[in-house]
């Protein structure tokens, strides 16, 4: 189990699944309920939070190893990892966010990580289920009508209220303990 001090769920799925598009229609839902969410995505391509011709951008190609842009409205750090690492953790990746300013983490990817999970699947893309092989997925969010054999809770993967009710459900019983 990943150790942090809010409760963390996961969002499992193949790529094309619609990870991202869910969870940008669950965040303004959870807001409206007062939840402070933090997000942590992985991936597995290369990226640049900067762009050429922005000061920050020219810095770090001239040879700043870490950058912090930093405004009254938003921070960003930006640290260049010259050695050949492996993929960061999920618990390296959570040590970033200020927890104290958050009621929860949700979590795109990570996929092989144990943590609770909501597993997302989209019958069109012939791809095999996740929760047959991860007890750490405690739903699925579908398209298709799914026998539930694992008693797993089944979701609309197409009603983001519907999700989003089970989250607040899922986190108020992690602050009770239950």
């Amino acid at each position: 189990m990943i150790d942090f001090p809010l409760p963390v769920l996961g969002f499992a799925a193949f790529s094309g699944t619609g990870k991202t598009t869910l969870l940008s229609k669950l965040l303004p839902l959870l807001n409206a309920q007062g939840l402070r969410v933090g997000v942590v995505k992985h991936t597995h391509h290369k990226f640049d939070i900067d762009h050429p011709h922005k000061d920050s951008y020219i810095l770090r190609k001239a040879g700043a190893t870490q950058i912090a842009i930093a405004s009254r409205k938003r921070t960003a750090i930006i640290i260049e990892h010259q050695d050949q690492r492996k993929e960061p953790s999920l618990s390296e990746a959570l040590q970033s966010l200020e927890a104290d300013k958050l009621d929860m983490v949700l979590v795109e990817g990570f996929k092989q990580e144990a943590f609770d999970k909501i597993e997302l699947h989209r019958e069109a893309l012939e791809r095999p289920y996740l929760y047959p092989d991860d007890v750490m997925i405690i739903a699925l969010a579908s398209d298709s009508n799914i026998p539930n054999t694992n008693a797993l809770t089944l979701l609309d993967i197409n009603n983001p209220e519907q999700i989003a009710a089970f989250i607040v459900k899922w986190f108020a019983a992690c602050k009770t303990g239950v």
